[in-house]
């Protein structure tokens, strides 16, 4: 009696149905290749999510950007403010860290610009916008001489002309997106206020009632409260140099960076 010959796996499948497993497994290894970067780049953004840190000139932004990213004090840009948007990285433990962009306060063509990027062309993940409640550093032109000024009351005004226009631009940037996004406004400077501290954080907090407050709440009711989380935290003067262990400073910073982290889900 003959033995039955053996044979390989498939050997059995006619022509066309062997080489459609041959497409089928092709395909499936390619739309994996395919696949990849995109993933690779989910698993990036989950670990280094992209903060827009805005606000009016003269507030400390790039300052406030330096002092979380442990990096020296940017030279040069504290008589006419930055011009261009500057990115900055932190990395903390266990891979995870966060990826700042910085956008400028003056220069109406390359702000408008850097806005469009952050929240419309690369939209971010979060926001700190930064206010310094009447306090910002007056800023004199580029190529101008002399000491600029400011009234306390002509300040607050122009923080609030700029956050009618940032505020415009997270709404269009929330209503857009599927994933909910967080804003953090950052009083700054608040070393200079302490015995206004209180009367100062109500004045940036939703539903106090102040011009600010309600420009908060529109931009709440038009984005979805579902989808935009808001935070007012105190900061001190922001190149850090007041930030030593155990300070009120100190301890803004630590606040600030700890709720960071929670609304990036790194804890």
């Amino acid at each position: 009696m003959s033995r039955p010959t053996s044979r390989t796996v498939g050997s059995s499948l006619s022509g066309p149905a062997r080489a459609a497993i041959g497409t089928s497994l092709a395909g499936g290894a390619l739309g994996a290749l395919t696949n990849a970067p995109h993933q690779l780049s989910h698993l990036f953004r989950g670990r280094f999510p992209t903060i827009a840190v805005t606000g009016m000139t003269g507030v400390g932004k790039t300052r406030l950007a330096d002092t979380i990213a442990r990096r020296n004090p940017t030279i040069g840009t504290d008589d006419v403010g930055s011009a261009t948007m500057e990115r900055r990285t932190r990395t903390t433990t266990k891979g995870r860290g966060f990826r700042f962009r910085v956008v400028p306060g003056d220069n109406a063509a390359t702000r408008l610009s850097a806005l469009d990027e952050v929240f419309h062309d690369e939209p971010v993940d979060g926001v700190l916008h930064v206010v310094a409640y009447g306090h910002a550093t007056p800023r004199r032109t580029a190529g101008i001489t002399g000491a600029a000024s400011a009234t306390r009351e002509e300040l607050l005004a122009a923080e609030l002309d700029d956050w009618s226009i940032t505020a415009h631009r997270i709404a269009s940037m929330a209503v857009r997106r599927d994933k909910p996004i967080w804003l953090v406004v950052v009083v700054t400077k608040s070393d200079l206020f302490e015995d206004e501290l209180d009367e100062a954080i109500r004045y940036y907090s939703p539903g106090s009632g102040s011009p600010f407050a309600a420009k908060l709440d529109e931009l709440r009711s038009l984005a979805g409260g579902a989808k935009l989380s808001i935070d007012v935290l105190p900061m001190c003067a922001p190149d850090g140099t007041k930030a030593k262990k155990g300070t009120p400073c100190e301890r803004h910073l630590v606040a600030l960076e700890t709720r960071m982290a929670q609304l990036s889900g790194h804890v």
